[in-house]
């Protein structure tokens, strides 16, 4: 991987006889690469032998740090990039004004103070260069000074598939060394140093340099994805220094020793991480692309709507007659929520026509493969129907699951689902959820799993029971085996951090708490706001992202509801009360009722033990069973 320590100093010897004790290095998984002690290493023993030029590429540092034995070169590359191409050197006397010659030492002659101006104004244009990548910081708000002081822990960045790196973060824990920008330091130019993990929240980590042991002084955040954090061997291959921090520059007289013990068997991150995070935030929807959305009006139908612009994977929609671009509406580009054009024609789902006869110009129709398939189903036997009963989560009022009832069934699937006693007369508030959905369940869900069932408003008869509510409706139950039981191995647990999108203002991303886990569903708490405010939202919800998500992709991210908005919540909570919104914007918190903790009638429903809060996997052992 690295071509040699040899150039950190020329007393090799050292590195088997130091007499400095360090701590073994932890194994880590084995899917990292590996930091062999054959690796090229650029370190500065001490930060006071004087300061040398690389004759190859002008790079400014300590000259104890440079190669071989005149240190005329900072590493092997520029030694025999010079030696074997002599039109390099000609380009760089060139840029110093003097004539081209194979001999010409062309740096090593220009004053100290113009070689640093120059190295100086070249990081400045590198940073400047940077800036269009680098990610965005939330002001007032630091995820790691909030999970410090709270001892929080953040769900792992191999919980969200849909996410950047979601599915090729691999190994990365703590004790991962990585090479990261030394702010400990008083040269004038970028030096970087080698830090390990010492704690992970999503895509941030807690970093602590090499060498300061128990020492948590000079501990930082950093999110692991960004444009400074590269893997051991970067600078080496680069050409950049590696100086230790100022304060612990006394600790060692031999940096070359103390870091071959201290890597020696250490993982660090692929050498093509960064490629990696280039790739996975590449998102195939594009701006102009036209697409059917639901109408965020009326939930009943869709609309024709045009991305404006993609954002971390998500879409800003602006609805196809909006002629000031302001009736827009947000999403991720795999919720279930969007759909290509001539998708509700297909279904038999109500769509609006647009007034607009004919594609605006530079408009073009989504190719459907880039939509999130579903999984096909077989509605030729035993299906839903017309008027069967179930529970669902109201789109409304995301906080509630509800008695619900099946208003009409679609092709390929597809359900339109009412709730009971809320419904307008013309359907409008209807809402389609695939058969496969893990926002429907089987009558009894939430009994089994002590969640709270919002009966049909305007019920008179509590505590609600299934069985009355079945009988006096002359309904039936749909089936329990139609629903879906997966219950994939989603990592979540109770307690963790999250940054998760408000889906009653769905432009809005949130700090967020996973407060209960029934299998596959998790409640989603918002930091700083009332209990009311929370959704239920599935384990694999494309609206939920990592700890430094926003950071990351440059989007908004909203911190914790600061105490005088807490304070003014009850108030407004309650109005919000009184009315039931058909948008998707706003919280619709529905007065519900307590219902006490009582089985359905034994002769005719029998229940399978239900998850704990506390579980997060498991198999869907969950649904009752109906007895003939």
């Amino acid at each position: 991987m690295f071509d040699g320590y040899d150039s950190c100093s020329e007393d090799t010897s050292s590195s088997s006889s130091s007499d400095e004790s360090e701590e073994e290095v932890a194994p880590l998984p084995s899917s990292l690469p590996i930091i062999k002690n054959n690796g090229q290493v650029y370190t500065y023993p001490d930060g006071k032998s004087g300061m040398a030029t690389c004759e190859m590429c002008g790079m400014v540092g300590v000259r104890d740090a440079f190669y071989s034995k005149t240190k005329r070169f900072c590493s092997v590359s520029c030694s025999r990039s010079y030696s074997s191409n002599s039109k390099k050197a000609s380009i760089l006397a060139r840029l110093q004004g003097k004539p081209p010659t194979k001999k010409a030492k062309v740096l090593q002659k220009q004053p100290l103070v113009a070689k640093l101006a120059a190295y100086a104004q070249y990081q400045a244009t590198l940073q400047n260069q940077a800036k269009t990548k680098a990610a965005l910081p939330v002001e007032g708000f630091s995820w790691g000074n909030y999970i410090n002081s709270n001892s929080f822990t953040a769900a792992p960045v191999t919980c969200f598939k849909h996410a950047p790196m979601g599915t090729c973060w691999g190994d990365i824990a703590e004790g991962v060394r990585v090479e990261v920008p030394n702010t400990d330091c008083s040269l004038p130019t970028k030096v970087f140093w080698i830090a390990g993990i010492v704690k992970l929240a999503g895509y941030n980590a807690l970093l602590r340099y090499e060498g300061f042991e128990n020492d948590s002084s000079l501990d930082f955040w950093c999110n692991v994805c960004g444009s400074d954090i590269h893997p051991v061997g970067w600078c080496a291959t680069s050409g950049k220094p590696l100086v230790p921090p100022r304060t612990i520059q006394h600790k060692y007289t031999n940096w070359k020793a103390f870091l071959v013990k201290r890597l020696t068997g250490a993982k660090t991150l692929p050498p093509d991480f960064s490629q990696k995070v280039s790739e996975s935030m590449q998102y195939p929807f594009k701006a102009s692309m036209r697409v059917e959305v639901v109408d965020k009006t009326h939930l009943c139908r869709t609309r024709v709507a045009v991305v404006e612009s993609v954002i971390g994977g998500r879409l800003r929609l602006v609805y196809e007659e909006s002629e000031d671009k302001t009736d827009d509406f947000w999403c991720h580009m795999y919720s279930p929520l969007i759909h290509h054009i001539g998708w509700s024609r297909s279904i038999g789902h109500r769509f609006k026509r647009s007034d607009i006869t004919k594609k605006q110009d530079g408009h073009f129709d989504a190719p459907a493969h880039l939509f999130m398939k579903v999984k096909e189903v077989d509605a030729a036997g035993e299906w839903f129907k017309e008027g069967m009963k179930l529970e669902a989560i109201d789109p409304l009022n995301l906080s509630a699951i509800c008695v619900a009832t099946i208003r009409k069934v679609l092709a390929d699937g597809y359900l339109m689902i009412g709730i009971d006693g809320s419904e307008a007369a013309d359907g409008s508030d209807w809402f389609c959820y695939h058969a496969t959905s893990p926002s429907i369940f089987p009558v009894g869900f939430c009994e089994i799993n002590m969640i709270e069932l919002t009966p049909p408003r305007g019920y008179a008869k509590l505590p609600f029971k299934w069985f009355d509510y079945l009988r006096e409706t002359d309904s039936i139950a749909a089936p329990v085996k139609l629903f879906n039981k997966e219950v994939p191995n989603h990592g979540f647990h109770v307690g963790m951090k999250l940054e998760a999108v408000d889906l009653m203002e769905p432009r809005l991303v949130c700090v967020a708490t996973v407060t209960r886990i029934i299998h596959r569903l998790l409640r989603i708490h918002f930091d700083g706001w009332e209990d009311e405010y929370d959704q239920w939202v599935d384990c694999e919800s494309p609206d939920l992202y990592p700890v430094g998500w926003c950071q990351l992709t440059g989007y908004q991210l909203q911190p914790p509801a600061p105490q005088s908005s807490r304070d003014s919540q009850s108030s407004s909570s309650k109005q919000k009360k009184k009315a039931k919104s058909q948008q998707y914007k706003g919280h619709k918190k529905m007065t519900s009722l307590q219902l006490k903790e009582e089985l359905l009638d034994g002769e005719e429903y029998s229940f399978l033990q239900g998850a704990s809060d506390q579980e997060s996997n498991g198999s869907a052992s969950y649904y009752i069973k109906q007895e003939p």
